[in-house]
């Protein structure tokens, strides 16, 4: 028997006549976020109805002229798109959620203090969004928000979107190793190879994370890298 929650309702007016479909919950909304989804994985069944609820499917002869096609694939596409997706209550809270998290995980890699070129805690943007009431949008891209999120917390305090360029020095021992790991960490800017073997590379980053990111790098050279912050910006 099939549960509630093991599908939501995707739905779509077209040329004044209504059409529904069954679908994944959490593939269906990154589809609808704009990831790279497989519609099969969005696809909970094959059939489109005129209404779910009441079991009622539409006629092929009104998915053909609303759609010009019998292809689900196609017709999930264009529901999906441009129209609406049911969320339970359950659901929404659920996503509405994982949105915020990503959002403040933004704000925490790329923001920084101004005054001090510090990163900010996450635990401070949480109290100062919440100070603000700041509100969510499902559907709209996290880092879009997490963009105007910062504008509006500048006016409680000091924060900015920031990029730092760090310069590292890498001995010849961990330099070859190393590098494709430099690559992962941030944009490579300037690499200078050493007739030692080592390594000086400049390297930015999100502002925000410099802590992590040099972190990472004495770990893999077990201490050894020298690191310094030439410009925050």
């Amino acid at each position: 028997m099939t549960r509630k929650h093991d599908y939501l309702v995707a739905r779509i007016d077209i040329k004044g006549q209504h059409f529904e479909i069954l679908v994944r919950p959490d593939p269906a909304f990154k589809y609808k976020e704009g990831e790279k989804v497989d519609i099969d994985e969005v696809l909970w069944s094959d059939t489109v109805y005129k209404d779910v609820r009441k079991g009622l499917r539409a006629s092929p002869e009104s998915i053909r002229k609303a759609f010009g096609t019998d292809d689900i694939r196609k017709i999930a596409e264009k529901i999906l798109k441009e129209g609406e997706l049911q969320l339970t209550e359950e659901h929404r809270k659920k996503l509405l959620e994982a949105k915020r998290k990503q959002i403040i995980s933004y704000i925490v890699r790329n923001a920084i203090d101004p005054k001090t070129g510090r990163p900010i805690p996450e635990q401070r943007i949480e109290a100062a969004m919440e100070q603000l009431r700041i509100g969510i949008d499902l559907f709209k891209d996290a880092e879009a928000q997490a963009i105007e999120i910062v504008r509006k917390l500048a006016r409680l305090m000091p924060i900015k979107i920031a990029k730092a360029l760090l310069e590292v020095t890498i001995p010849p021992q961990y330099s070859g190793r190393i590098y494709k790991d430099l690559q992962r960490l941030g944009e490579l800017k300037k690499v200078d190879w050493k007739n030692d073997g080592s390594l000086v590379a400049e390297i930015e980053i999100p502002a925000g994370s410099q802590i992590d990111v040099v972190s990472k790098i004495q770990k893999l050279t077990r201490g050894s890298a020298i690191v310094n912050v030439k410009k925050v910006s």
